[in-house]
């Protein structure tokens, strides 16, 4: 991504404003204390508990909460790269396996739209 890790963390560490970073991936969302509830432009809806929002490590981990998982965590990194930009890092563990054709096409979406809104220089108010 084009542009520095303090700026893309600065971003990503706001979980309460995901349907804009990742707009137009996400359509809405909203907060109800630690457990962030999501609409993507699919109509999916779903709820994901905040698990952490690491300072140190420019990490937000979490996990979503019922159907269709039997199982999800994951987490997403802001790390710096050579060139004065950065990466993000997704990691995404889920069950059922089956899922993955569902889940893999949200992530690659997901981290476009990121590297998008945050090189637009997208507001997040």
């Amino acid at each position: 991504m084009a542009v520095p890790a303090a700026v893309a963390w600065a971003a990503l560490r706001r979980v309460d404003r995901a349907q804009v970073l990742f707009s137009p991936v996400l359509v809405d969302g909203c907060m109800h204390g630690d457990v962030r509830e999501l609409v993507f432009a699919s109509g999916l809806q779903v709820k994901e508990r905040i698990v952490s929002v690491d300072e140190h490590r420019r990490r937000v981990a979490y996990s979503a909460q019922g159907a269709p998982f039997e199982h999800h965590s994951a987490s997403m990194q802001v790390v710096e790269d050579t060139r004065g930009g950065c990466r993000l890092i997704w990691v995404s563990d889920f069950l059922p396996d089956a899922l993955e054709e569902a889940v893999r096409p949200l992530v690659i979406e997901g981290a476009a739209a990121f590297a998008a809104n945050l090189e637009a220089g997208r507001s997040l108010d």
